[in-house]
């Protein structure tokens, strides 16, 4: 859950890396959450009210720890754009998110993995 939490406290971060775990665990708790929220406005008999807010509550660390990753891959945050293409980009996406960090210091700061953990 501290992953899910470590997120939200840096919500509008976009420079630094984020590892692989912390952007899995994050997406992971998000879409449980969705979940739970569509269910509840099932039952309540509402629109998307409450899935909604979510959304738009939780948009920019979703972009943030994004972008993290990306620079995590050693790739400009500008990449997330490439999802704007239909089924190409989400492919593209879903490989540069899924792909192991460089294992060195980049341009976007230390290896995540080699930064001791505060929790």
């Amino acid at each position: 859950m501290h992953w899910y939490l470590d997120v939200l406290k840096k919500y509008a971060v976009f420079n630094g890396r984020a590892r692989r775990q912390e952007y899995w665990m994050f997406t992971l708790f998000s879409v449980i959450i969705s979940i739970v929220l569509a269910i509840v406005d099932g039952v309540a008999g509402t629109s998307p009210i409450l899935g909604g807010i979510y959304t738009v509550a939780v948009l920019l660390p979703t972009l943030g720890v994004t972008v993290r990753r990306l620079h995590d891959t050693d790739r400009s945050g500008w990449w997330i754009l490439i999802g704007i293409v239909p089924l190409v980009g989400f492919i593209v996406m879903l490989v540069f998110l899924a792909g192991e960090g460089k294992r060195h210091d980049n341009s976007y700061g230390p290896d995540p993995k080699l930064v001791p953990a505060t929790y």
